[in-house]
């Protein structure tokens, strides 16, 4: 997410003008506010996708500021930065909707990655489920004109973009059988109920394939 809008919370001259500089070389837009009040001040006038908030300040701490902006603004991204952070802390930021926990000191790498993870993350699971969805998509396609081998190549591909989707390696499963490959089947029938043990088309096929039925081919 080039581009995105940062506001840096923290009482400390020196530390804001650090994380400044750091994630300005991102090409972010990069505000500051020098405590809590004021960074509330400056969200009711601008739209921020991230905040990086100290937690032990005067006045409003971090933790307080990240309870009133989660209120107010709950799609809004939360680091918390801290030196004096424990783990207790930690959990306690993520409970009240925190995306991540930084602890003093660090270094500019580590504090690029941690804001990179968090503004890039929700475009990356996009693009994956995109991916995802196309390959699987020509998956079921092939496999509805009878041509397994392709199928098997496409729901891997899809696989590879998303590895936690048990309907993939349902369709996997289906394929393997109708291949004659029983056994690998079975696996990945077993491999999407420990995805998913709700996922009954999974428990379904996997009945069905281990009482090795020839009269009980999978369909598409």
């Amino acid at each position: 997410m080039s581009k995105a809008k940062i506001l840096v919370v923290d009482d400390e001259k020196n530390i804001r003008r650090t994380v400044t500089m750091a994630l300005e070389s991102l090409d972010y837009f990069v505000h500051t506010a020098f405590d809590g009040k004021d960074a509330l001040v400056q969200l009711e006038g601008d739209e921020y996708d991230l905040i990086l908030t100290d937690l032990k300040m005067p006045g409003m701490n971090g933790m307080e500021l990240l309870q009133q902006a989660i209120a107010n603004y709950p799609n809004i991204k939360i680091v918390l930065i801290s030196a004096h952070g424990t783990i207790d802390n930690a959990v306690e930021a993520m409970k009240l909707g925190a995306v991540d926990f930084l602890q003093k000191p660090f270094t500019p790498k580590e504090l690029r990655e941690v804001v990179y993870n968090v503004l890039e993350r929700e475009t990356i699971s996009k693009k994956q489920e995109s991916e995802f969805d196309r390959a699987f998509g020509i998956a079921k396609d092939n496999a509805s004109k009878r041509q397994f081998d392709r199928a098997v190549v496409s729901i891997k591909q899809a696989i590879g973009c998303d590895p936690s989707r048990p309907e993939a390696f349902v369709l996997l499963g289906k394929l393997q059988e109708t291949l004659g490959e029983t056994k690998e089947a079975i696996k990945n029938y077993r491999v999407a109920i420990d995805l998913d043990p709700t996922y009954q088309p999974a428990q379904d096929n996997l009945d069905r394939a281990t009482r090795n039925s020839t009269n009980a081919r999978p369909s598409f």
